[in-house]
């Protein structure tokens, strides 16, 4: 009998040790370029344009030279791998003082993209999870800086970060970099006062967070406090202007959220801050999660027939513990209003959201508000058509620059183009207007 001396299993594989050096020197070397594209893109950009606009900086120098007697002031921060650096910039208040910060984008203290850059005491109180930042270098625009200027930020920084981490690249950095230039001129360069309520032609607005109005609903609901809630954009107060039932029944809603880029837009114009693009569509699912482990219960009332019960499945697929007490579309007669309400009521929901679209819903609620039991009652336009699947998002890339509703317009051209063409821009006078009657 013939004995195979060949060791079974792995043991009698062969050592490729050729295979296990390319190996190495393949992915030290995927690294290394991974490293090395973003830091090129950097050098590159920067001396181009400290070549470009020399003679501007060199204007910008002689300024800064006679006005405060010297060229350059410097900032201590904190860069990559905690190593401290000084952010440069143009001595004096004249336009163009931070175009120096290019100095240490060449050099290697910072760059175009990246995690915002921190002072000594910030580091001080980051926790260990947080220290991934400094494995990037600071950048003169973060992705959490786009988001908190045009006003949807909902994640905290470190979030932002940790997921800017994972996904940088080179296509990545310029999108950013062109992003935040175009963020900047919609929103402003700099932040402004943010005052508690914002004032547009008669209706107060409350200027708060996400977090604090999904907070804010939630409590109502445990101190068992009715409260009325509706969502304004240009559109909204365009109608308000028009329609004095309408914005007599905003005014008397115990909450009126901001939505759209349109109402930072006109923040800026009036010399304020919006702290939060508070919409429906991106507060609804915050809503949900909260509601799910609150053990509070909603009920989905609107739409089309179909549209709220696919929502409704969306959510539950999402939040397995939520709570839809029931679903009703928004096709009825008048006569059979009664009857809604008694449903509704019957179900026991802890929150209403209503989706007939502005002025309806709310006109609606408030016709109703002594016949509802449910404690929070939302009006929320076209939400359902999006959580259904029936509208896809506009991507998040658009949000970021603040032309979502250049997505809604290509979306339903023959309903919106009004509202956005001739709406937008009578909205932008309207508060011009406003602005000359303040000053």
């Amino acid at each position: 009998m013939k004995i195979d001396p060949t060791i079974p299993g792995p043991l009698a594989y062969k050592t490729n040790f050729l295979l296990i050096w390319w190996r190495i020197w393949f992915e030290q070397t995927a690294i290394l370029l991974m490293d090395l594209l973003p830091r090129t893109f950097d050098i590159f950009l920067s001396l181009f344009l400290l070549i470009a606009l020399a003679p501007i900086l060199l204007v910008r120098a002689i300024v800064a030279k006679v006005s405060t007697g010297k060229v350059l002031n410097a900032e201590p921060l904190v860069g990559r791998f905690r190593t401290p650096f000084w952010r440069l910039c143009f001595g004096g208040d004249a336009l163009g003082a931070k175009f120096a910060v290019l100095l240490n984008i060449l050099v290697g203290d910072m760059a175009f993209a990246g995690p915002r850059p921190m002072t000594e005491e910030e580091v001080s109180r980051l926790t260990p999870e947080q220290g991934i930042r400094f494995t990037l270098r600071p950048g003169l625009f973060s992705p959490y800086r786009l988001r908190r200027k045009i006003g949807i930020a909902y994640d905290n920084e470190t979030v932002s970060d940790i997921n800017f981490y994972y996904s940088e690249t080179v296509k990545g950095d310029v999108g950013l970099v062109a992003r935040s230039v175009i963020g900047d001129l919609l929103a402003g360069g700099d932040l402004r006062p943010t005052p508690p309520v914002l004032h547009f032609f008669g209706v107060d607005i409350v200027n708060t967070t996400m977090d604090e109005a999904v907070d804010w609903m939630v409590k109502r609901v445990r101190d068992s406090a009715p409260a009325s809630v509706a969502f304004v954009n240009p559109d909204c107060l365009n109608i308000a202007c028009k329609n004095e039932n309408y914005r007599q029944v905003l005014s008397a809603a115990e909450r009126v959220l901001p939505d759209g880029i349109g109402i930072n837009i006109g923040c800026r114009m009036l010399g304020v801050s919006l702290l939060a693009n508070v919409n429906g569509t991106d507060l609804f699912p915050r809503l949900c999660e909260r509601a799910a482990k609150e053990g509070l219960s909603l009920f989905l009332l609107g739409a089309k027939p179909g549209i709220a019960e696919a929502a409704s499945l969306n959510l539950r697929g999402r939040f397995p513990e939520l709570r839809i007490a029931g679903v009703r579309d928004g096709f009825f007669a008048a006569e059979e209003t009664g009857q809604i309400v008694k449903e509704i009521n019957d179900s026991n929901a802890d929150i209403l959201l209503v989706a007939f679209g502005a002025p309806k819903q709310e006109l609606w609620l408030a016709e109703h508000r002594d016949k509802l039991k449910p404690c929070v009652r939302l009006g929320v336009g076209g939400l359902f058509d999006f959580y259904s699947g029936r509208l896809p998002r506009a991507p998040v890339w658009m949000r970021e620059i603040g032309l979502e509703w250049t997505w809604r317009l290509l979306q339903e051209p023959g309903r919106m183009w009004r509202r956005y063409l001739i709406g937008n821009p009578l909205f932008l006078y309207r508060v011009w207007m406003q602005k000359r009657k303040e000053m």
